[in-house]
């Protein structure tokens, strides 16, 4: 073998151990019985272990300097990822990851206690305990990346991203959200409230409806199925993709919004180029554009005017709906409506940002050392009234709502927001370049959008970086300015 064959070797051997991991982490989110958080979380810092080990050994870091003369671009690309993961996993040992692996495992399942009982307390010790790791792994690799411990945090997430870029993004956003917000809240206001739809709204069913949903857009049930979790997310392996989403007898559409933007993370899953299927440069580019997708498909298409004329026969029928309520121009209505809200998950495509931004900065802060973790409740409802005017009234509304801390995930959160400006200016290219999308969409019909997208994004893996995609499928960089007027042209029309 060349020293390059040798590397993919060894990398193939690192993606069947993630499949497996990222599988076991479905199940516990998905089927485990509580009893086996132990076990499992044993299991999972045993395979974390072996793929640090795998990654880390000597004789990987004298393959990746040696000749790599003659390789195609796509094995170049894969050469270069190759690289930055090797990077990542060398600066930290096998014992912190398996702290670390052991502390997340811990702290998520102590999480979900006191999300039910409003009481930020309870997990506060196992928190510390986690963070103090996280701040490790973040200063090792922030030296070995020559970049502050915050951004070797993003970076994991979103390769070449760092804060000195995102602030000005995100401060933009920022001053431009409150006032934005306001001419949306009085344009509504002009306008009578749409009609409620009313319940109940049996689970079976929507189950029922949101597997058609998936299967309108492009889902594979031949590889992958759609199960129930405390919190919607898309996991498995490409061949075996598996989506979960939560139910409600007293609102069908959070579910069915849920499924739609986890069946765009699952359609670039299933998307991803075969032949490097085991490789890093067939994984996805990075979070930000796997969150471009979902939200291209929950936000851009599903939630176009398009779509709706499309679904509202559906949905009556599904749920025996009789009346103007049940008319497209009100269920659209109801998609848009903006509600500023303290759920993250449940926000608005014009709150979201907001949401967004205040994680950004309190983990910044806390990274940083300018934010105790203890104080977190305090500066999260300090937060949220400077943003959207809303003081939540407990800890599970508050800083308990999101998983991704106590679950050991920092520097996750900016690639929300990144991701929905990201989704707007691929699906203007889309349409760009067919302008026939739109008229598709109203007749169901998803191919021209999903052709266009394996095309651009799915089928390119990681061949390029975040900013080479976006400029080689949009014709320039990641531009702000295209999300602004989307918001403005949906919500201010």
């Amino acid at each position: 073998m060349t020293p390059y064959e040798e590397l993919e070797r060894h990398f193939e051997r690192l993606s069947q151990l993630s499949d497996i991991t990222g599988m076991l982490h479905w199940d516990m989110e998905a089927m485990m019985p509580a009893g086996g958080a132990e076990a499992r979380a044993a299991q999972l810092a045993t395979l974390k272990v072996m793929a640090h080990e795998i990654l880390t050994d000597p004789s990987l870091g004298d393959l990746l300097e040696a000749p790599s003369d003659g390789l195609d671009p796509w094995q170049a690309a894969n050469l270069r990822e190759m690289r930055w993961r090797w990077t990542h996993a060398t600066a930290v040992d096998s014992d912190l990851i398996a702290a670390l692996s052991k502390a997340s495992s811990n702290c998520e399942m102590i999480w979900r206690q006191a999300k039910q009982e409003n009481d930020f307390a309870c997990v506060l010790a196992p928190a510390e305990e986690l963070l103090s790791l996280v701040r490790r792994v973040a200063e090792a690799k922030g030296e070995k990346l020559g970049c502050a411990p915050y951004d070797a945090l993003i970076d994991q997430w979103e390769p070449q991203s760092r804060a000195q870029a995102i602030d000005p993004v995100f401060d933009d956003l920022a001053a431009f959200l409150p006032a934005f917000l306001g001419e949306v809240l009085e344009h509504q206001g002009s306008r009578p409230a749409p009609l409620p739809l009313a319940g109940p709204f049996p689970e079976k069913v929507q189950r029922a409806l949101c597997a058609e949903l998936m299967k309108t857009i492009g889902f594979d049930f031949e590889h992958g199925r759609l199960d129930v979790s405390h919190h919607p997310f898309c996991g498995g392996v490409p061949e075996d993709v598996r989506i979960t989403t939560r139910y409600t007898d007293e609102d069908f559409m959070p579910a069915l919004m849920a499924v739609a933007h986890e069946t765009g993370h699952a359609l670039y899953d299933q998307g991803l180029p075969r032949k490097w299927r085991h490789q890093p440069v067939g994984q996805a580019r990075g979070m930000s554009v796997h969150e471009s997708q979902s939200l291209l498909i929950e936000m851009q298409a599903c939630r176009s005017r398009e779509f709706i004329e499309f679904a509202a026969p559906l949905l009556r029928e599904a749920f025996d709906g009789k009346g103007k309520a049940w008319e497209a121009d009100n269920i659209y209505r109801l998609c848009i409506r903006v509600r500023p809200g303290l759920i993250r998950v449940d926000a608005d495509e014009v709150t979201y940002p907001a949401h967004v931004i205040l994680r950004y900065r309190l983990e910044k802060a806390i990274i940083g050392g300018d934010l105790a973790l203890k104080d977190l409740p305090g500066a999260w409802n300090d937060g949220m009234k400077e943003l959207l005017g809303l003081a939540p009234p407990n800890d599970g509304e508050g800083c308990l709502q999101d998983i991704h801390w106590y679950a050991g995930v920092w520097g996750y959160f900016p690639t929300y927001t990144l991701g929905a400006m990201a989704a707007a200016q691929l699906f203007d290219a889309a349409e760009s370049a067919d302008p026939d999308i739109r008229a598709r969409l109203a007749q169901g019909d998803f191919t021209k959008l999903i052709d266009w997208l394996r095309a651009n994004v799915h089928f390119k893996g990681s061949l390029l970086s975040t900013r080479e995609l976006m400029a080689a499928a949009t014709g320039r960089p990641l531009d702000p300015e295209v999300f602004k007027q989307h918001l403005k042209h949906r919500y201010l029309s």
